[in-house]
């Protein structure tokens, strides 16, 4: 808990001593100010009139009262294991609220009437309080619907044990390397195999859902996190089938090229080592080749110190299979491959299958030209 308010914070403006405290939202921990708070809860256009009745109160009372509420309810939004409790200790919840409620009533109370200009910044205000103390008590309930209806959906397509809602899941799943902390996942979902992708994606869809794939959770461009609470962070660590070098015809190319598959989760070292192996270099390697994983390094196109001699991921890529925005799958395929950076290619051509609900079989091709930067 922070520590008390410092008396001086009660007085007016013009008689406080010594520089004011910035922080006054109680058991904020966090790297957002009191201002982004406010407006996180209560609305850009509220912050105006908190910020002008916060320079001009008498006793602070009134204050302190509004400042425990956003504190409460910050400190649950922002903790998925008091949010856990609460939702499986109605009676503790209801505790809560009520007692967020006797503040606002005791601010509503102390209302001066008199002050007509004041009095209606002050009516604003609570107007504000009312409305996201009731947002925040229906928000237990809607979560524990939500949460029913994905575990009904997801549950036909991976195992229950996939399905994560639980506090440490979350916690692990709401930052990358960057330590940008925006907002919770709803659900962490770790399927089993590449087959189970298709209905995962198709089954957060119809649930509103925003997706994130994850793999090791080294990226340093923020590309692993949730920016909304309604989100799902599809972890893809399990999907580490790999496969040995072998010498392959590519289409367009006349001599074989030593080629190796590999599974979205498989860490990048363990490919690095594969090709070592076999008496290749693998092209790709970056300094977090021992965490991250092929999924991650083809989606952020990693690079690394060889990437000078041989290349980044994308240039290094003959062929992918990934599920699209839709729910289905697509392999793309790299035609006439130049065997070096795409950009000293004068046309890169690739062929893009759409596949049926198997992942296998071929429904649609159709060719894709990257003349320069221009696709046509």
């Amino acid at each position: 808990m922070n520590a008390p308010i410092a008396p001086s914070l009660t007085l007016p403006a013009a008689e406080r001593a010594g520089p004011v405290r910035l922080r006054e939202i109680p058991y904020n921990y966090t790297s957002f100010s009191d201002r982004e708070i406010v407006i996180r809860l209560l609305g850009e256009s509220v912050w105006g009139v908190f910020d002008e009745l916060r320079a001009e109160r008498r006793t602070g009372r009134s204050a302190r009262m509004l400042y425990e509420v956003l504190g409460d309810i910050w400190v649950v939004r922002r903790n998925p294991y008091l949010q856990d409790d609460l939702l499986e200790n109605p009676k503790r919840r209801r505790a809560l609220v009520e007692a967020m409620r006797h503040r606002v009533g005791e601010i509503e109370r102390r209302r001066d009437l008199e002050d007509g200009e004041r009095d209606r910044k002050v009516a604003l205000l609570l107007e504000a309080a009312n409305r996201v103390v009731a947002d925040f008590e229906k928000e237990f309930e809607s979560t524990s619907r939500l949460r029913r209806e994905a575990m009904r959906r997801l549950a036909k397509v991976t195992a229950r044990d996939n399905i994560k809602f639980d506090g440490l899941s979350r916690v692990s799943h709401v930052t990358d390397a960057t330590d940008w902390r925006v907002e919770y996942p709803f659900v962490v979902l770790t399927p089993d195999t590449e087959a189970q992708m298709a209905g995962v994606v198709t089954a957060c869809i119809e649930l509103g859902l925003t997706i994130i794939p994850r793999g090791g959770g080294t990226g340093y461009t923020g590309g692993a996190i949730p920016l909304t609470a309604l989100s799902a962070v599809i972890n893809t660590e399990k999907l580490e089938d790999l496969g040995p070098v072998e010498m392959t015809r590519l289409p367009g190319v006349d001599e074989p090229v030593a080629t190796i598959s590999s599974g979205a989760g498989v860490v990048t070292k363990r490919v690095t080592e594969a090709a070592e192996r076999a008496g290749w270099v693998f092209a790709v390697d970056p300094t977090s080749a021992d965490a991250s994983c092929i999924g991650g390094n083809v989606a952020m196109n990693a690079g690394g110190k060889k990437a000078v001699l041989w290349g980044t991921a994308l240039d290094n890529l003959v062929s992918w299979k990934m599920v699209d925005a839709n729910g289905g799958w697509l392999e793309v395929v790299r035609l006439e491959h130049n065997l070096g950076k795409i950009h000293e290619a004068r046309v890169a051509r690739f062929e893009v299958r759409r596949l049926a609900a198997d992942g296998k079989t071929v429904t649609n091709r159709e060719i894709l030209e990257i003349e320069g930067c221009r696709f046509r």
